[in-house]
């Protein structure tokens, strides 16, 4: 695709990059055919050749209102184009760059604002989020469904194991998720140290980055970056063979620290070596049952309907992995149709477009329930809030299920 740079920005590394993103595109479509938002509303410019078109314009320094907002605003972010191109054009980095122009063209007014910025607020900071928490679950039956069942049946902090491995990974132990649903980080704790490693915690929780870079405070979401960093740089050098990550959209958004700070002269060779070091737990137990002999048949007469998040499939570019474990440990996996397809969490996106984010979970947990789970698994805290709030079935991290066969 042709570009021509605005010539007040042509001499910035970040929109250079922008422009040789663009120039990838050859206008093929092959993603309008993948993308949610395209399936559902039909319009060009809710597909991702026409949101280029318009991150083109605005590169070029055309002039942008609210409409061009409004379709940068109903991408998910999903990436499910990026699987698709043919071209490799790394349109999440685009699109990313797109919004953050577009913020500091128009700055957000009103209720839109507000609601950005108490999310922004609240999730990140692991103190505000876990009173929230506490303070809402004794109210629990007085309040409407959309929240009640957000929240986590006990407030007790949730059996590890105790002692210690001669292996040892960092647990990325997440802002939202270490409140909403601690279990899964238990459970995770649990299988490994059946594999003999110990799960090293971080006591400050804090954000990967990844809920300010979902609503344009780049530089915001790069300073809870570089906190990360700061965090985990000393604990790295204990014999930690990695950074395990049980929320895929954490663990997208970690991977990703190399290119994020790829120009800061700080902190860029960190962020690289913190990006190679993080691992989906998918991928660590998989690894591990690679390395050991096969054990005993197992069947646990259980049928799974897997989700795998879009951050898994499209972000991490991991794809079968869970499955293949779960039958491995004798679940019996259904299939689900359009499993390439968003659930509508997407981040912040099922609080900032409901309207869509619901259809999308509609349709999806249609295609899930199909054939009659007991269950459905997924790998992210938030796919797993967004789909169990009007599931039939319990919707559970996958790694629960794994925690449930003893030995």
């Amino acid at each position: 695709m042709e570009i021509h740079l605005d010539k007040k920005i042509a001499g910035e590394a970040w929109a250079q990059d922008a422009e040789s993103i663009v120039r990838k595109c050859v206008h093929c479509g092959f993603c309008n055919a993948t993308c949610p938002t395209y399936q559902l509303l039909g319009h060009e410019s809710d597909g991702p050749r026409g949101r280029i078109y318009l991150i083109t314009q605005l590169l070029e320094g055309q002039p942008a209102d609210e409409t061009t907002r409004a379709h940068l605003d109903r991408c998910l972010l999903c990436r499910a184009c990026e699987t698709t191109c043919p071209s490799g054009v790394s349109y999440g980095r685009l699109l990313e760059t797109g919004r953050h122009m577009l913020e500091q063209r128009l700055p957000r007014t009103g209720l839109d604002n507000l609601k950005r910025k108490f999310m922004t607020t609240l999730t990140p900071n692991r103190l505000l989020m876990q009173t929230g928490v506490n303070l809402a679950r004794p109210l629990r039956r007085l309040l409407p469904p959309e929240i009640s069942s957000q929240l986590p049946m006990t407030g007790k902090r949730l059996n590890r194991p105790e002692g210690t491995r001669t292996r040892k990974m960092l647990l990325l132990e997440g802002c939202a998720q270490s409140s909403l649903t601690p279990e899964t980080n238990a459970a995770a704790a649990r299988v490994l140290d059946r594999f003999g490693i110990q799960l090293v915690g971080e006591e400050s929780h804090g954000c990967c980055g990844a809920v300010r870079l979902h609503t344009s405070e780049r530089e915001k979401g790069i300073r809870d970056i570089k906190q990360r960093i700061d965090t985990w740089w000393p604990m790295l050098g204990n014999g930690v063979e990695a950074i395990v990550s049980t929320a895929s959209g954490c663990g997208v958004t970690v991977k990703d620290y190399g290119d994020l700070l790829e120009g800061d002269p700080r902190y860029a060779e960190k962020a690289r070596h913190i990006a190679g070091m993080t691992m989906d737990i998918s991928e660590v137990i998989s690894k591990e049952i690679a390395k050991s002999s096969p054990g005993p048949e197992l069947q646990q007469n259980i049928k799974v309907a897997f989700h795998s998040p879009c951050t898994l499939q499209h972000g991490q570019k991991i794809t079968g992995k869970v499955e293949s474990l779960l039958q491995q440990y004798g679940f019996n996996l259904l299939p689900v149709s359009d499993s390439h397809l968003c659930c509508g969490s997407a981040g912040t996106y099922s609080v900032l477009q409901p309207d869509l984010s619901g259809r999308l979970k509609a349709d999806k947990l249609a295609n899930l329930q199909t054939h009659g789970p007991d269950v459905i698994a997924t790998a992210n805290v938030g796919c797993q809030l967004h789909m169990r709030m009007d599931s039939n079935v319990p919707v559970l991290h996958w790694i629960e299920l794994l925690d449930t066969i003893k030995g």
